[in-house]
């Protein structure tokens, strides 16, 4: 009855969010959470949209949409072990390290995901950047092994599939003589499709304008008989830009657009509601229009979001360049015609579209697989879960590990997408060990993070709460009262720029443990916060576990206010 209660209240939320919306509008991001470096093509009717993953597992989100505001995700492009653990390492993969700025490609029924495997090897003292391809003939999967292409350094490559037939790898690189630290470069070499492989000569083709610091993400483009370069540059932060170059010739030389960058926040305030906005991939409409998806950090919390960067969209048109005394007067891409920025308010792109706004996640773990939303921090430990051993619940087992670099604990979460929300379960938990724990935890590093966990000491049971912010830690626990017979509540809210944690034995009468400032898990912005689950022995061996009934993430009116006004 709460359940099918609860289910009615979010449909009401959907609606209210619809009618206040109105038909006419959209808002900005499009896909909310930590999805970045977005990728996007066209097939039929339908927009595919993958986005950077790093060290989480499944890796490679894909996404779908028929109006380009309205996405669903549909599946990974990694979700398999056994496509994780050789040519990609996402076993002990570092922080930040994993899977960087893939491209999505559709040709001659063929998906193609072209990405970057960033990998520490501490005995070798060395970064090994593995460039790989998966295909696939279905967008949800199943999608190949990864496929390495040997010889291609550097990161965030492009797959461009000429009107000749020719194929070519674009990908960037650091130059061997570099002017300056941090600059980069972006190459061409003609990849043979059968093989995999790269032939021919490779091109040096352009080290970016404006400085060109950090020359990367490139896509490669053909419109009208001539090639596009567009990258990103500046850094992945406030100084981030997206920047054209172009060419009669894909092998070269490139031209740079006199007015680059042709977007950026750069320019703007610190305190626009978004920032480091780049990172772009274009496509085109049916009817011959253009856009842009890119990325942003929206400035919730001291110029920064828990969510970190998020994908956006914006229009783009081309316009010729204006001299009389030029006898070629070039084409140039114009982002965003009316204003030059990501605007948060947008006019709908199809006539009678409606964006929904659906923050809200609940999971009862009435099905025998995984809703899709739920990700490990790299490829979860065998058997460290299961649907099936107590019907309507999630069963995570305790395990000696802890939340530690490049480490895997017993430890799964969803994106969390919104700033202000309220994050709950119910949990049973009756561990022999007396160093067992398990409740729920906000995460974003194995050195940043939030938990909120029930652990036993000499027969009686403590609630805690505990987070390391840049490797200190805060901590807090007070005994439950004698009355825990092993069920318990838990939540965690964040609302007036707090977090606090509430937790209760005793039906809906909820107990206040602690308030923390908003700053504890204030994300650097590269990667965004996920709400989970987590259970460890803290380094003994055990046979405890925890079942958890549901879990419900649901945005506060505070947030829906400021998404749907």
């Amino acid at each position: 009855m709460k359940k099918n209660l609860l289910k009615f209240t979010q449909f009401l939320i959907i609606l209210f969010s619809v009618s206040s919306l109105g038909q006419e509008l959209f808002k900005n991001p499009i896909i909310s959470g930590g999805y970045p470096d977005p990728s996007i093509c066209k097939v039929g009717e339908t927009f595919y949209l993958v986005n950077s993953s790093f060290e989480y597992f499944p890796g490679l989100p894909i996404h779908k949409s028929n109006d380009l505001i309205n996405w669903e995700l549909i599946g990974y492009g990694l979700n398999r072990e056994s496509q994780v653990s050789s040519v990609v390492n996402l076993i002990d993969v570092q922080s930040n390290g994993g899977i960087h700025a893939p491209t999505i490609r559709y040709n001659n029924g063929v998906f193609y995901i072209i990405s970057t495997n960033v990998y520490y090897d501490v005995k070798k003292n060395k970064v090994d950047m593995v460039n790989f391809v998966v295909t696939a003939s279905n967008p949800a999967g199943p999608w190949s092994d990864p496929i390495h292409i040997e010889g291609a350094p550097g990161i965030d490559p492009d797959l461009f599939f000429d009107d000749d037939g020719r194929v070519w790898y674009v990908g960037n690189h650091m130059p061997e003589n570099p002017s300056f630290d941090g600059e980069g470069e972006i190459w061409l070499q003609e990849l043979d499709l059968n093989q995999f492989s790269l032939v021919g000569e490779k091109h040096l083709l352009w080290r970016g304008a404006c400085g060109g610091v950090w020359a990367e993400g490139p896509h490669m483009y053909k419109k009208d008989g001539k090639y596009y370069l567009i990258i990103a540059e500046g850094g992945t932060s406030f100084n981030h830009a997206v920047m054209v170059a172009l060419s009669e010739n894909i092998e070269g030389p490139y031209i740079s657009n006199p007015r680059n960058p042709i977007l950026t926040s750069r320019h703007l305030s610190y305190d626009n509601w978004v920032n480091s906005t780049g990172h772009g991939d274009i496509v085109e409409l049916d009817d011959g229009r253009y856009y842009m998806v890119l990325l942003g950090i929206r400035n919730e919390i001291n110029r920064s979001s828990n969510m970190g960067r998020e994908t956006f969209i914006v229009p783009l048109t081309w316009e010729r360049e204006p001299f009389d005394w030029k006898e070629n007067k070039n084409l140039w891409p114009v982002v965003s015609p009316l204003s030059g920025k990501v605007e948060m308010e947008n006019e709908v792109i199809y006539d009678n579209s409606i964006q929904s706004h659906f923050y809200n996640f609940r999971d009862d773990f009435s099905v025998k697989t995984l809703d899709l939303k739920w990700n490990f921090r790299r490829v979860p430990l065998e058997n460290i879960y299961s649907l099936e051993k107590r019907e309507g619940f999630l069963r995570l087992y305790s395990n000696q590990n802890i939340i530690k670099e490049r480490d895997r604990a017993a430890l799964m979460g969803f994106k969390q997408n919104q700033t202000h929300f309220e994050y709950f379960t119910s949990m049973t938990f009756n561990p022999e060990n007396n160093k067992s724990e398990a409740g729920i935890s906000i995460f974003q590093k194995d050195d940043n993070y939030l938990n909120f966990t029930v652990f036993k000491k000499d027969e009686s049971f403590f609630i805690k709460m505990y987070a390391y912010k840049k490797g200190q830690l805060i901590s807090k626990n007070e005994k439950l009262l004698e009355n825990y017979k092993g069920k318990i509540k838990l939540k965690i809210s964040f609302d007036e720029d707090k977090y606090k944690l509430f937790y209760s034995t005793r039906g809906f009468r909820y107990r206040l443990l602690d308030e923390l400032k908003n700053d504890v898990l204030l994300s650097k912005g590269y990667t965004g916060a996920h709400l989970g689950l987590y259970v460890t022995s803290n380094g003994e061996d055990s046979n405890d576990y925890a079942d958890f009934d549901y879990v419900d993430y649901s945005v506060i009116n505070q947030e829906l206010e400021e998404n749907i006004k």
